[in-house]
């Protein structure tokens, strides 16, 4: 017998389309079940002014299949060398929804992120007294710091003075991956947000690492421990507002992740709605997976929830996914959660 659920048209609050043949090949996998997308910036040359950000947003939209309707919430990429001017007249336009700040060195094309972070003071002050939210990639990089310790430790020395030092700066914790992460957003005001991945409500770092190494479960933030993946589980399926989806669906072709210097990134977006429901399911929170995905992004951005609608349904045989997305510049692994899952997107 099969079952079904039907839910507000769900957003992603954190999401990689790259460019050129990747966007050609990804973005429809997006656009299908999804509504709006937080767009990332850090393509090589990152999008770091206004008039990147116009020229990238019109790349996205030409590359949209006649027919789908999708709407890219572009980003700017925040340097140290950032217009707070450029800025606000990209937020006032309605052309950027956020600013995105990855300490330098953090992640994948990150090199011109922010190494000294009193250079960006009058930017963030700015971005304050105009209500542009702040979207932070949340590790530190200094070398002497585990990295499975980097998430809490830029809690300390870095998010949590910004905070204090920037009043009423709206900030999003973008994927979180710990229970710090958890602790420092429910003690936190309205101001403050976090995203949760698909992926790091599934696996734990000993899916990255027993049995041999499974570069297409790499991902940065790395996968902790199993006691944060069950903080994050109780946080995403709680209902509680300042919890949202966003996937960091981050394609890279199969020779950039099985190589000897492997690129960190899971690509989710053609399966990421089953696979949640599948996860509230599994935790008795189906009731809650509207407000994750669909609900609680759109509130704390300011924005209405869409009026559209999906339904996932539950039959007794498991969906097939494809292993692959194919793209010219190469094939993408989809993220394989490691069993069978009964739901789709109809």
């Amino acid at each position: 017998m099969s079952q079904s659920l039907t839910l507000r048209r769900p957003d992603d609050w954190h999401l990689h389309l790259r460019d050129g043949a990747m966007l050609q090949a990804v973005l429809p996998e997006t656009a299908r079940d999804f509504a709006r997308a937080i767009i990332m910036p850090n393509l090589v040359p990152p999008v770091v002014t206004a008039a990147q950000v116009t020229a990238y947003r019109d790349r996205i939209l030409a590359a949209l299949p006649q027919g789908m309707d999708f709407k890219p919430l572009m980003t700017l990429y925040l340097t140290e060398d950032t217009d707070a001017d450029d800025l606000a007249a990209a937020h006032a336009s309605d052309l950027i929804t956020s600013v995105k700040l990855y300490p330098a060195g953090a992640t994948t094309n990150s090199a011109s992120g922010v190494a000294n972070f009193d250079k960006v003071r009058g930017v963030l002050e700015r971005m304050a007294e105009i209500g542009c939210p702040l979207c932070v990639h949340g590790e530190v990089t200094d070398a002497d710091i585990d990295i499975f310790d980097r998430e809490a430790v830029f809690i300390d020395r870095v998010l949590d003075p910004i905070r204090r030092a920037t009043p009423g700066l709206r900030v999003v914790m973008e994927h979180i991956t710990t229970r710090d992460g958890v602790d420092y957003v429910l003690a936190g005001g309205d101001d403050l947000g976090a995203t949760i991945t698909t992926h790091h409500l599934i696996i734990n770092r000993n899916h990255i690492l027993v049995g041999g190494i499974k570069p297409h479960y790499y991902c940065l933030p790395v996968a902790k421990r199993e006691e944060h993946r069950l903080a994050l589980r109780a946080a995403a399926t709680s209902g509680r507002s300042r919890f949202f989806l966003g996937t960091d669906s981050a394609p890279h072709t199969d020779p950039n992740k099985e190589s000897a210097c492997g690129c960190a990134g899971c690509f989710t977006a053609t399966n990421t709605m089953p696979l949640l429901a599948h996860v509230f399911e599994e935790d008795g929170a189906l009731d809650q997976l509207e407000a994750f995905a669909s609900l609680n992004g759109p509130a704390f951005y300011g924005l209405s929830a869409n009026d559209t609608q999906i339904t996932l349904t539950k039959s007794a045989n498991p969906t097939v996914f494809p292993s692959k997305i194919d793209t010219d510049d190469g094939p993408v692994t989809l993220f394989d959660p490691g069993y069978p899952v009964h739901w789709s997107v109809t």
